[in-house]
């Protein structure tokens, strides 16, 4: 973890960043976040991979749960760049999160002030760099994914990942990397942090909207990668079943990443090694995070060189 944290304007150190107990947030999950990755690039720089995205989608998420964020997206992109420079950090993980702080206690939470913290930290791939060259082993939870009915799946809501927790534990306990979790219509949703796609006869499938999934960064931009490359991806409705006779199914999001799926529910995916679709992806997607593709150069937002 970083020696700072930047807390509402200021960069404090870790120990100093602190909040009463009384947080409106701890009480009732009243918080909105991002998950973003910083890589080191070859010039021996740092860049943030599709930061503009990752602040509109902090903003929308607030907003969408009434939290009106006391920064300019720009002072937000700023204050990233000055934790990883203060980190020390080329690569990094950096954890934007808003939350209603103390105030009065109770359900009503708009007299709660909105604060807003910035941290960094080392993190290499969530579900292991073993599990993206080899794929990991998953099951289909029994829990299922929140539904618009109830919550916003659109907003990355800290009390919304209960949902997650719970389907996580689960499959852990069961002896599982990941869970994959169905919609409340019983089709194919997400894992517990990550968008899945599906290969079937050299088509791409994956969950729309209508299932209530997260609003991928990683997402997007590994649909855009298998268009560019001349395949064709289809947001559908996919049933259960399909998990077991898809030929390749990986999953794409900010901590895990690329990271292919090898088993579900104890059986093989395909031949239960990584795809070639998978593969050809995953190395396309790689080199973007890093800056080795000048392609994909516009979804990097280079870190300011720090002034001694």
């Amino acid at each position: 973890m970083s020696h700072q944290i930047w807390m509402n304007g200021d960069l404090v150190n870790h120990e100093d960043a602190k909040v009463s107990v009384l947080t409106h947030a701890l009480h009732y999950g009243t918080s909105v976040f991002e998950g973003v990755r910083a890589y080191e690039t070859p010039d021996g720089g740092s860049a943030v991979f599709r930061h503009a995205d990752h602040i509109d989608r902090l903003y929308r998420s607030a907003a969408l749960y009434h939290m009106e964020i006391p920064f300019t997206k720009d002072e937000i992109r700023q204050a990233t760049f000055d934790t990883i420079t203060a980190s020390g950090l080329k690569s990094c993980y950096i954890r934007p999160l808003v939350f209603r702080g103390a105030g009065p206690m109770g359900l009503y939470p708009l007299d709660c002030p909105v604060e807003v913290i910035i941290a960094v930290w080392a993190w290499g791939a969530y579900l292991g760099d073993e599990g993206k060259v080899n794929g990991v082993r998953a099951k289909v939870s029994s829990w299922r994914r929140i539904s618009s009915d109830a919550l916003i799946p659109t907003a990355k809501a800290g009390g919304q990942y209960l949902n997650s927790i719970l389907a996580k534990i689960e499959a852990d306990k069961a002896g599982y990397e990941e869970a994959i979790l169905l919609d409340s219509n019983g089709y194919v949703n997400e894992g517990t942090g990550e968008n899945l796609f599906l290969v079937k006869d050299g088509v791409v499938h994956t969950p729309g909207f209508a299932n209530d999934i997260l609003e991928g960064i990683n997402r997007a931009a590994a649909i855009e990668i298998l268009r560019d490359q001349g395949y064709e991806v289809v947001e559908r409705n996919i049933a259960r079943g399909e998990l077991y006779r898809a030929d390749e199914i990986f999953m794409t999001g900010t901590a895990a990443e690329l990271t292919p799926i090898r088993e579900v529910d104890d059986l093989p995916v395909g031949d239960g090694t990584r795809g070639p679709i998978t593969t050809e992806i995953q190395a396309i997607f790689e080199d973007a995070l890093h800056g080795r593709s000048e392609r994909y150069a516009h979804w990097l937002d280079k870190v300011p060189a720090a002034v001694s």
